[in-house]
């Protein structure tokens, strides 16, 4: 299917109210999916509520995907050969970056990792396996048909921009500081965006934010102990801090840079 670009002001900014109105209609799913299994036990409660959520919010793409007169295949949804590649590229990547940046915090002394005791694969799994649903339900709603409708109705660049704001906004109002939201979202949103438009798809971003997001879990920089604990010598909390978001704006630069380069023949529309 053949794309063109609309660009009078009726156009895109239709799109871009029907783009609020599936954002806001994936909270509402999310919510809904929280709220019915809020009688779940707390081990799976989390998992459970998650499934749900991408569940309705694939759902919803695919209605509004059809409202727009595009195919499954326009926005990304669709596998295709090269997708088990790039996700295990991405997720290998995205561990990577995870390693780099504890790796440079740990260069500069006064933080050190301890090995979680006796920890079970049930308490390494089901992390991973709330990471692998909220990641997907994540990149079903920043980097699928929001993304990808408004690409087509602005430019890609302008959709990166907006979609990347609302995905920081959404961080920030679930509870992330300011500069977790804005810095830290953001930066990332920024990643997992250009690699969704690169590759027409979203194999290469849902490998690379769930492998991000297990593996600062598993190193213990999401704020409790994962498979290891990250453990910060009195009085040096403000600079291990600012080292790990160096660190953290180094490894996201190097990964934006890396999916420039490997798809630099890609176009982004």
């Amino acid at each position: 299917m053949t794309i063109k670009r609309t660009n009078d002001n009726k156009g895109w900014l239709y799109t871009l109210a029907r783009i609020i109105f599936f954002y806001i209609c994936t909270i509402v799913a999310t919510l809904f999916s929280y709220t019915i299994t809020e009688n779940v036990s707390d081990r799976i409660a989390d998992q459970l509520s998650m499934f749900l959520a991408a569940i309705l919010t694939l759902l919803l793409v695919i209605v509004f995907t059809r409202w727009e007169k595009l195919n499954l295949n326009d926005v990304g949804i669709v596998p295709g050969k090269k997708s088990a590649s790039r996700f295990s590229i991405g997720f290998g990547v995205g561990l990577l970056m995870a390693v780099t940046q504890a790796m440079i915090v740990l260069s500069f002394g006064h933080f050190q990792l301890k090995l979680v005791p006796e920890i079970t694969m049930a308490e390494i799994g089901l992390p991973l396996l709330l990471y692998v649903l909220a990641g997907s339900r994540e990149e079903l709603v920043f980097r699928s048909y929001s993304l990808r409708s408004l690409s087509y109705s602005l430019t890609p660049f302008l959709a990166l921009v907006i979609m990347t704001t609302i995905f920081s906004l959404e961080h920030l109002v679930s509870g992330n500081t300011w500069q977790n939201a804005i810095i830290g979202a953001g930066t990332g949103g920024i990643l997992f965006g250009l690699a969704a438009l690169k590759t027409k798809g979203l194999a290469l971003p849902l490998g690379l934010h769930i492998a991000w997001n297990f593996g600062q879990w598993s190193l213990g920089f999401k704020g409790r102990p994962g498979i290891w604990e990250a453990i910060v010598e009195k009085g040096y909390e403000s600079q291990v801090e600012n080292i790990g978001l160096t660190a953290f704006l180094f490894v996201m630069s190097l990964a934006i840079a890396g999916v420039c380069i490997v798809y630099k023949k890609e176009k982004l529309f």
